[in-house]
């Protein structure tokens, strides 16, 4: 770095006189004009962020400015007074008020006597300098000034000259001078070190410490707790990918575009492997919004963007971060989960599905379910798809979601699986059907009632007594009429005639009549069970017919219908 450190007053600018005699070797309006436009660079710097449209045109317009300088010179050297700066013997900036605003006073008033601008300083620290001075403007008194900040910066294509502010037009003391010397320095008012007060060690003496007229008031404390928590609460990550995504869409350069997609790159991996998940989210959600409004945004740009989440929608990269929340030692907040997977690719389901039954974690769990079932609903098709999977693991989870989801468009692939050989997925297809409900998936269950499984057609009784469904009616009766049941265990037994009294109104209690208190031959009853199955029923149908019948087996032998009567008496359901 150039520059001459001067003390005493300054000396006269170089050349100065010659210059002005010779004229100057290219109009002056060139340098007024690129001193203007500086100008405008520094309040732009001061009033816009850096990403701002109007900031950026500003700095290229300050940039323009040199350039027709440089075609005369490769050196530009500016003279600096108060209130002026000069080139070659000419005023190129005039502001006589003296305020932190005026350029030659904020130049002048730290010393600074001549600025020196090599060519190409608009491209390499042109905007440095421009922060210089911004800071310098904004300095308070106890802040560094202008020669301090030059310095630290090391300007390679900014020189300067300057003067100590701190002897500058100061008189040199003549140590001969005694008269001067006793003017300068009082005898009487010198104290000798024996007479002066010595603290012991340890003794803090109150004179040290200067006490303030005023203290904050309590809404001004509780304001400044608030901002600091406020600042502490503020994830810096997020406002990383802010800044760079900001700049990837103000910035049209291929080469900027692809350094800034390298470092949202590993900034990804990162945050994953720190467990930033809500960090992640945001991540992949400002991506996608900066992939579709970038301007001048080419496909190939656009799909490294996309990229990124496509790469941890992968089953293998998906899989393990799956893994890594399972395994955490901290809690995942449900929210942070949620935002996590509504980012990823509709093809994560399957593997989301396919590692829920893997999960040792039962809080994890619930909170995995709970997001995949957001996933789930978002993307019905993939889900309807991934019923008919191959993988046993994601085709029941898919199964199940749907019964969740009550998703009547999943009734036609919850039928097809029915014609599974497998009793436990057709288990849990007929509790999918029943849970979603609709006329469709009821219609469908009806085909279980013949199942080789009694689990199903347990579960698939029961669905038709829970939702009413009368077109299953028939086969109810049939299965009793015809003793079809007779067969079958208690379980299955009460779960008809359950459903048959539920559906059958007083209609059918002729025939649970028959059966509860009817006699065979030689006047003998029949199977306690389902003499008590039929009690169940007529307490399900609870009319005044259906009670009077029940009353007439109130004295039965049989405790188990004794037992079934009474509770079919009791008011409310059976």
């Amino acid at each position: 770095m150039y520059f001459a450190r001067v003390t005493g007053h300054a000396a006269p600018p170089r050349g100065a006189d010659a210059e002005a005699l010779d004229g100057p070797p290219f109009p002056p309006a060139l340098v007024e004009e690129m001193l203007r436009a500086f100008g405008r660079a520094v309040r732009a710097h001061q009033l816009y962020l850096h990403n701002n449209p109007t900031y950026l045109k500003a700095v290229d317009g300050a940039r323009a400015a040199f350039l027709p300088i440089w075609e005369h010179t490769a050196e530009l050297t500016l003279e600096v007074s108060d209130t002026q700066l000069r080139w070659s013997g000419h005023v190129v900036l005039n502001e006589p008020d003296k305020t932190t605003d005026a350029l030659p006073w904020v130049l002048y008033k730290d010393g600074l006597r001549e600025l020196r601008f090599l060519k190409d300083v608009e491209a390499q620290e042109l905007v440095g300098f421009i922060d210089v001075i911004t800071r310098v403007r904004k300095a308070l008194h106890e802040e560094d000034d202008l020669l301090t900040l030059l310095w630290e910066r090391e300007f390679n294509f900014i020189r300067y000259r300057y003067v100590d502010m701190t002897v500058d037009g100061a008189e040199p003391l003549d140590p001969t001078d005694a008269s001067r010397m006793e003017r300068l320095v009082d005898p009487s008012q010198i104290r000798e070190p024996a007479t002066e007060e010595v603290m012991p060690p340890g003794v803090v003496s109150l004179d040290d410490f200067n006490t303030t007229l005023y203290f904050l008031e309590e809404k001004e404390i509780e304001y400044l707790r608030t901002a600091i928590q406020r600042e502490y609460s503020l994830e810096l990550r997020t406002n990383v990918v802010a800044a760079l995504l900001d700049t990837y869409e103000q910035q049209v350069d291929p080469t900027v575009r692809e350094e800034i997609a390298g470092v949202l790159d590993i900034l990804l991996v990162n945050l994953l492997t720190t467990g930033q998940l809500g960090a992640v989210a945001s991540l992949l959600r400002e991506v996608t919004v900066t992939a579709d409004r970038a301007r001048a945004i080419e496909d190939a740009q656009r799909t490294r963007l996309l990229l990124l989440a496509d790469r941890l929608s992968e089953p293998e990269a998906l899989t393990q971060l799956l893994q890594s929340i399972d395994e955490r030692v901290d809690t995942v907040g449900q929210q942070e989960l949620n935002d996590l997977f509504e980012q990823l690719r509709v093809q994560a389901l399957g593997t989301i599905f396919q590692w829920l039954g893997r999960v040792q974690n039962a809080r994890v769990r619930a909170q995995m379910e709970t997001a995949a079932a957001r996933l789930a609903a978002a993307n019905t098709n993939e889900l309807i798809k991934l019923i008919g999977s191959t993988e046993k693991e994601i085709s029941l989870e898919a199964v199940r979601r749907s019964g969740a989801m009550r998703a009547p468009a999943a009734v036609p692939a919850l039928g097809r699986m029915l014609q599974s050989t497998e009793a436990e997925v057709r288990l849990v297809v007929v509790q999918a059907l029943a849970e979603i409900g609709s006329p469709g998936s009821l219609q469908a269950l009806e085909r279980t009632l013949d199942d080789p499984s009694r689990d199903v057609r347990v579960a698939s009784v029961r669905a038709f007594a829970a939702r009413t469904h009368r077109p299953a009616l028939n086969r109810l009766e049939s299965l009793i009429k015809d003793q079809k049941i007779n067969g079958a265990d208690l379980t299955e037994k009460m779960a008809v005639f359950e459903a048959y009294g539920a559906m059958c109104g007083d209609a059918g209690i002729s025939m649970l009549d028959g059966i509860l208190n009817g006699r065979g031959l030689f006047g003998k009853r029949g199977d306690p069970e389902l003499r008590a199955c039929a009690a169940m029923a007529l307490g399900r149908i609870a009319s005044e017919p259906a009670r009077a019948v029940l009353l007439k087996a109130g004295n039965d032998k049989e405790v188990l219908v004794r037992n079934a009567v009474n509770r079919g008496l009791r008011p409310g359901p059976a």
